[in-house]
């Protein structure tokens, strides 16, 4: 039985979320407090320092022997800075630096959070026993991680993997990143419920023009929600073909919001992907829904910091930056 523990973060522009976990991936103790996402970078961090403090409060904090960290980005673990697009009041924002100030002499493992989610997968999810993975989360944005021979491959600055922002459509709309035509401007929900919108869809009288409301239309057989999934799934399928050609991949899983509306995504994914994919090496690749949910940050980001520092006999060691 493993006793050591993770305290792993998990940290949103919505929640930010703590808990200690074990090597079999429980969740022993929880903390949990919403983001102040617009205030500045000081009131954030007090915010992390509190659900810090309420896991160090626990009788099991004496055998923690890492911590682990899931955040929006993007991120640069090479100098454990964190820039999430969703909390302004962080730019470059020290992180890792100052997580240790609450922490003491643990190691502090920083990933991006498609990242995390991929660890998670790896270990307890989808992915789990497969050497060469893609998991992706799909939802406000798009974001993922690579498994490459087995281990996670975070890359230099914990970003490896980010396929939100491959340019699917060379000459097609600007991006939020300032690239044009990128997997995000296309799949992501708000971009999803924005084409359906301008292609003359129109929400019930509840008024929802969500990516979710959308996907319900669809399903029920309209044709401009049914438009605007394929088009998401055809996003999807050639950024998905780009990085199974270069890296050689046996499964993709797909998290999010928006893979929430099953085979209304999934089905036309599945038959893009076989247009796109199309060399023999790639051909093979198979696509499955995310099997964690909601605890997958946190179980990743303890997951991700187990790996780099050859914690649980599970994990093996990975390239990351610890302080």
């Amino acid at each position: 039985m493993h006793t050591d523990l993770v305290a792993a973060l998990d940290i949103g522009g919505t929640k930010i979320a703590a808990a200690l976990v074990d090597g079999d991936g429980r969740l022993l103790v929880r903390a949990q407090r919403s983001t102040p996402a617009r205030e500045d970078g000081a009131t954030v961090m007090g915010v992390v320092n509190a659900v810090l403090e309420e896991l160090k409060a626990s009788g099991d904090w004496s055998r923690v022997r890492a911590v682990g960290i899931g955040s929006a980005g993007p991120v640069d673990a090479s100098n454990g800075t964190v820039s999430p697009v969703n909390v302004p009041g962080w730019r470059g924002f020290p992180l890792v630096a100052e997580v240790t100030k609450t922490t003491g002499p643990l190691r502090v493992v920083l990933v991006g959070d498609g990242v995390a989610m991929t660890a998670a997968e790896h270990w307890q999810g989808a992915a789990r026993g497969h050497d060469n993975a893609l998991c992706m989360v799909v939802s406000t944005g798009v974001g993922g991680g690579l498994v490459l021979n087995g281990r996670l491959h975070p890359g230099i600055t914990g970003n490896a993997g980010h396929i939100g922002h491959i340019s699917v459509d060379l000459d097609g709309d600007l991006c939020a990143c300032g690239s044009h035509g990128c997997v995000e401007r296309i799949a992501s929900g708000p971009n999803i419920a924005r084409r359906a919108v301008e292609s003359g869809w129109r929400p019930g009288p509840d008024g929802d023009a969500t990516a979710a409301a959308v996907a319900a239309s669809a399903q029920a057989g309209d044709p401009l929600a049914l438009s605007s999934f394929q088009r998401a799934a055809q996003a999807l399928a050639a950024g998905i073909a780009a990085t199974a050609t270069l890296v050689e991949l046996e499964v993709v899983v797909i998290g999010g919001g928006v893979a929430g509306a099953g085979e209304t995504l999934f089905a036309p994914l599945r038959e893009q992907l076989r247009r796109y994919a199309t060399l023999s090496f790639a051909t093979g690749v198979e696509v499955v829904p995310a099997q964690l949910a909601g605890d997958a940050g946190l179980v990743g980001a303890a997951a991700a910091a187990a790996e780099a520092l050859g914690l649980w006999s599970a994990r093996h060691a990975m390239p990351a930056r610890t302080a």
